[in-house]
């Protein structure tokens, strides 16, 4: 275990803000993972886990204790079983070099989460969707480090709690696990899928099916569009991603908002989530709260591609993104009644 101090974590990051760790190790191995552990509890240190730095707020003092940076590798194909591909992943890949491994095995199952930064390890975590697709339906087990038992351990789907964009890693048991690998299990020869608006228009009028990579270059394609695909120089790509989750409302909530909207003379876009809830676009009122696409605020903004990102426009910190997000969740609150969660994970604040 090579232990470093005082390491800069901002470079570690998409967003590209924050202070350092007071003490930092790359993992490469189970044991290493285990020895940082040790370490952290022997020294009384906070413990941080980092993955691929993409879905972080990291404070402007950085982390007062530990971060253990996975870097467990490796794609492995394994046995099929019942008709299904089994790919064992380690939690430091890339999520997209794994995504592309299994769209160039012609394997379907995570095809529409193509250009989604990060790490594999991270995906369980918030149970990472978007275009229809969710980890959760093709995650099969997750090696995990027991901090509580101090012992690897290997979770069920069941176990590891999905619903949407969460799980027990990041709700009831959160801080507990450390993941190392991920079992996926894809489909040999899949038809890629094609439910999502924007991947129907994107197609539309074509007489043939689209194969897996053609999907993926969608995808891709799409998330560009909108900013979510992280490209140099892009000034839009400096950021974590969606920075609020589209809230699930009940009926009367929703009924509460649809009034309000009536009454603005406005069509709230919405879509069945859950039994008797709906699912409402964040974006939607974001954009309509005032906080329109380009808007700027000091050194941070909101993406000229999409609303629901907020930018570093450059040298930003980490007390003007929060400042920025209060902004937003408040003034959405006042003018809708509805209360936006923010998505990324905030360290050290």
């Amino acid at each position: 275990m090579l232990l470093q101090e005082h390491v800069p974590l901002a470079p570690l990051t998409t967003f590209r803000i924050g202070g350092p760790a007071q003490f930092f190790v790359e993992a490469r191995t189970s044991t290493e993972v285990a020895e940082a552990v040790i370490f952290a509890v022997s020294r009384d240190l906070p413990l941080f886990v980092l993955g691929g730095g993409s879905n972080l707020v990291v404070a402007d003092a950085g982390w007062p204790g530990l971060v253990i940076k996975i870097a467990t590798a490796g794609i492995e194909r394994g046995p099929d079983h019942d008709g299904r591909a089994i790919f064992e992943v380690g939690a430091g890949e890339p999520w997209d070099r794994f995504v592309s491994h299994a769209v160039a095995a012609n394997c379907a199952g995570v095809e529409c989460l193509s250009g989604i930064p990060g790490s594999v390890g991270g995906t369980p975590v918030q149970n990472v969707g978007a275009y229809g697709q969710e980890v959760s339906e093709t995650i099969e087990t997750v090696e995990v480090f027991d901090r509580k038992q101090r012992q690897i351990r290997e979770l069920c789907r069941e176990a590891c709690g999905f619903a949407y964009r969460s799980s027990i890693f990041n709700t009831s048991e959160r801080g507990r696990f450390i993941i190392l690998r991920i079992t996926y299990a894809l489909s040999p020869g899949g038809h890629p899928h094609l439910e999502y608006a924007d991947l129907k228009r994107h197609f539309e009028g074509r007489e043939t099916l689209p194969n897996l990579a053609e999907t993926r270059d969608a995808v891709k394609h799409i998330r560009a569009r909108k900013g979510m695909l992280i490209i140099a120089g892009d000034p839009d790509s400096c950021s974590a991603g969606s920075f609020f989750k589209n809230p699930v409302l009940s009926e009367e909530q929703h009924e509460e908002l649809r009034k309000r909207a009536d009454a603005k003379k406005f069509t709230i876009p919405s879509y069945p989530a859950l039994e008797k809830t709906h699912k409402v676009s964040a974006a939607w009122l974001v954009e309509h709260s005032g906080f329109v696409r380009g808007y700027c605020f000091g050194h941070v903004g909101i993406s000229s591609k999409h609303a629901l990102a907020i930018v570093n426009r450059g040298d930003a910190t980490a007390a003007e993104v929060l400042a920025l997000k209060d902004q937003i969740q408040q003034r959405v609150e006042d003018i809708w009644g509805v209360r936006l969660e923010a998505e990324p994970v905030f360290v050290g604040i």
